[in-house]
């Protein structure tokens, strides 16, 4: 297998294992503080045992060596990590999905401002129309019972600091930034902890807990670190649209909720940009 192959079936299993999220954020029977506090604690602990494993225990060197980058990478994956679960509670799975795609146009223009990267015509032109969508979006907030002008807001507050984060990441690129994840997460568990209620989860609902984080966010983490080594970031790109694809069908097929009119018509125009702008 080449490295292109490889980077293309690695990234692909990463986004296909982060495309349950919302799901399982919708299907857990608790308030939003004490989702976020689960999906960051278990995501965190075994985040850390696999990171024991992977550098023998010497983790600390390793957390350093992240500097200043790896602090800031942290803290916003730590933020976002909360926000994301506040974000499906409050507002439509595909609406938080939609939003989140646009985090490419804002990765342009932090690159553009932090790293001197010249934003071209198409991308300018990608992102009026993602801007159109994200405002056909917001606007069927208003007449979606399951959907908010609030979550939409938190959703795309997080594509705009998620991708101040990624521009972080590539300015310091010859520094992982993959040993600050889980301390970011336990970090965010530790904040959440006093306002949790911790043990309301209901007893069918712990497996869920434990997956969720434990396995699909932990899995899915780890694959999106490796994969982009090896194959072009317009490549990364379309391929973590099909998460913006999949999640809201998901969410539909399982559970019903259906996205409306107004989402999946600013849905098309923002995945339609961005994939047009890729190609």
């Amino acid at each position: 297998m080449t490295d292109h192959a490889k980077g293309l079936l690695i990234t692909t299993l990463g986004v296909l294992f982060i495309v349950p999220d919302s799901l399982f954020t919708r299907l857990i029977d608790a308030d939003m503080v004490t989702v976020a506090f689960w999906r960051n604690a278990t995501s965190g602990i075994v985040a850390v045992l696999v990171l024991l494993a992977v550098e023998r225990g010497d983790i600390v060197r390793t957390v350093r060596a992240t500097g200043r980058a790896g602090l800031i990478y942290g803290v916003i994956v730590a933020l976002t990590g909360i926000l994301f679960v506040f974000a499906v509670k409050l507002t439509s799975v595909a609406n938080v999905v939609f939003i989140l795609a646009a985090m490419p146009v804002f990765a342009a223009i932090f690159s553009w401002f932090m790293l001197g990267e010249r934003i071209g015509s198409r991308m300018m032109a990608t992102m009026l129309v993602v801007a159109c969508g994200i405002a056909v979006i917001a606007y069927g907030s208003g007449s979606n019972e399951i959907a908010s002008i609030e979550g939409d807001a938190i959703a795309l507050a997080i594509a705009v600091i998620f991708a101040f984060a990624l521009t972080v990441a590539r300015r310091a690129r010859s520094v992982s930034m993959m040993p600050a994840v889980p301390f970011a997460f336990l970090g965010a568990a530790l904040v959440l902890w006093p306002f949790a209620d911790v043990w309301s989860i209901l007893p069918e609902h712990w497996w869920m807990i434990a997956v969720h984080g434990g396995i699909f966010i932990t899995v899915s983490m780890s694959l999106l670190a490796i994969g982009p080594r090896y194959i072009p970031s317009a490549e990364v790109s379309l391929l973590v649209l099909l998460e913006s694809v999949l999640a809201p069908l998901l969410v539909w097929a399982i559970i019903g909720e259906h996205p409306g009119a107004w989402t999946l018509g600013g849905g098309v125009v923002v995945v339609g940009a961005l994939l047009v702008s890729h190609l």
